[in-house]
């Protein structure tokens, strides 16, 4: 293990270095990726030079969502002290569901629950669970929601037509769940949202109380803090008034944004997320630990257990029942992904995570004003978004973004809302600074340069 251990070292020092210089990665058209890289699996193995030399080329080709000149998706950057809390648990190899096996990990996921109950104003009856992703954590919030609707549920089985609602602007796990939880997708409403993104309220109330006239049961309201393309936080206070009216659980679904809890300043973004019957976040997106650290928790731990518990004497063989964390959880074997985050936390404390969150909304300034000070560029989001939505000159985002990923020069994605496509810019990286901001703008006004005479050179051609 040592050997192995001084390689990784050797090759780590080696990528940071690489990605200060070259932070984008040349892309590999997939119909070549297995071949170029020696992908396939042969009869023997291979000796430890060619495998050592293997890996390394794999992680050059790698696309770098850590540097500085990644955009491109709802997560991003690098912190160090999570990094290690990462490497560590890899090492210790804790699975998740027993004291006996996790010891003080079990500990570490309990302390992060607690203080994220806490932190959202939950009653002392809270609890929640680490899952593996925001669809999962998603999807557990839709099953206590239903086995809440129904006590003969978990046992039965869903009998008759149950609804759920969520706006147009929501996240695609929802469907999926509902059909994972037997309801189907044909029983997901989908509200419509303003302006900005947020839902629409009277629609809410309008379609639930169609649905009851028609003897459906409506059971479930997703509620969205941060939408994935414009960034938008439902209105959570008069969402809950809606559910209170009509007896429904109202789940927060704040994988990408729910992080702004963190932050004296921005927690207004989520104003009655404690009248909320779940709530989740990604620990991984904006408080920028590794993938994946997802975090659900519920006003009444009893959801939790009347949802994903079940006996075995097996596994459950100490009295510790609080601490044997499988019987609240999703799964059986599970990955410690608590101490990552616990080491950023213990770090920092939670000053440093609420300037974590901060430092990415001062970065998303910095980029709208750039762009309204700037009469080629058309902005499309708002304030209190880390998600900016632009386009540049009259060029396509989607034309303008493919070329800046080909030529290897900066990994930004584009998005839609209504009839605008647009590129869609993430500052959620907090490492960056106001110069990693303002240099992103640079490479891409250059690259559409590039664009622009390659497009007349082929229109000449033609």
């Amino acid at each position: 293990m040592k050997k192995e251990l001084r390689f990784f070292s050797q090759l780590v020092e080696k990528l940071i270095q690489i990605e200060e210089t070259n932070p984008v990665s040349e892309p590999i058209p997939t119909d070549q990726v297995i071949g170029k890289l020696n992908l396939e699996f042969e009869e023997e193995g291979i000796n430890d030079e060619d495998w050592e030399k293997l890996i390394e080329n794999v992680a050059l080709y790698t696309p770098k969502t850590a540097s500085k000149l990644f955009f491109n998706q709802l997560f991003g950057g690098r912190q160090p002290k999570s990094v290690l809390g990462d490497l560590l648990a890899v090492i210790l190899n804790s699975s998740m569901y027993t004291y006996k096996v996790a010891g003080p990990q079990a500990g570490i996921e309990k302390v992060i629950i607690q203080k994220v109950c806490q932190l959202i104003g939950y009653p002392n009856t809270a609890d929640g669970t680490i899952a593996p992703g925001g669809s999962m954590s998603n999807f557990m919030g839709l099953v206590m929601a239903r086995d809440a609707a129904s006590t003969d549920i978990p046992n039965a089985g869903v009998s008759q037509k149950m609804t759920l609602y969520t706006s147009k602007e929501s996240h695609y796990s929802i469907p999926k769940n509902a059909a994972f939880a037997g309801v189907g997708r044909d029983q997901v409403r989908y509200i419509k949202t303003d302006s900005t993104g947020k839902m629409d309220i009277q629609h809410l109330n309008d379609v639930i109380q169609e649905d009851k006239e028609k003897g459906f049961k409506p059971f479930f309201v997703n509620a969205t803090a941060g939408t994935t393309v414009l960034g938008a936080f439902d209105d959570i206070e008069a969402i809950h008034k809606i559910c209170q009216q009509h007896q429904i659980w109202l789940h927060v679904d704040g994988a990408y944004c729910g992080g702004v809890i963190f932050s004296k300043n921005y927690k207004r973004l989520v104003k009655g997320i404690e009248l909320s019957d779940s709530f989740s976040f990604n620990a991984h997106k904006m408080l920028g630990t590794p993938l994946s650290c997802s975090i659900i928790v519920t006003r009444n731990k009893k959801s939790l257990s009347k949802s994903f518990s079940n006996e075995a004497e097996y596994l459950y063989q100490t009295d510790a029942d609080d601490f044997d964390l499988g019987r609240t959880s999703l799964q059986c074997g599970r990955r410690n992904d608590a101490l990552k985050f616990w080491t950023l936390w213990k770090s920092v404390g939670n000053k440093g995570l609420e300037n974590i969150i901060n430092q990415q909304f001062h970065l998303a300034d910095i980029a709208r004003q750039y762009i309204e000070s700037h009469p080629d560029y058309t902005l499309y989001s708002f304030p209190d978004s880390i998600s900016i939505c632009f386009n540049y000159k009259n060029i396509s985002a989607d034309e303008l973004c493919t070329h800046l990923y080909e030529e290897a020069t900066v990994m930004v994605g584009y998005g839609k809302y209504g009839l605008n496509e647009f590129i869609r810019l993430i500052t959620i990286n907090a490492n960056n600074t106001e110069k990693e901001i303002l240099h992103f703008f640079k490479v891409l006004e250059e690259g559409s340069k590039e664009l622009e005479s390659k497009n007349m050179l082929s229109m000449v051609a033609s």
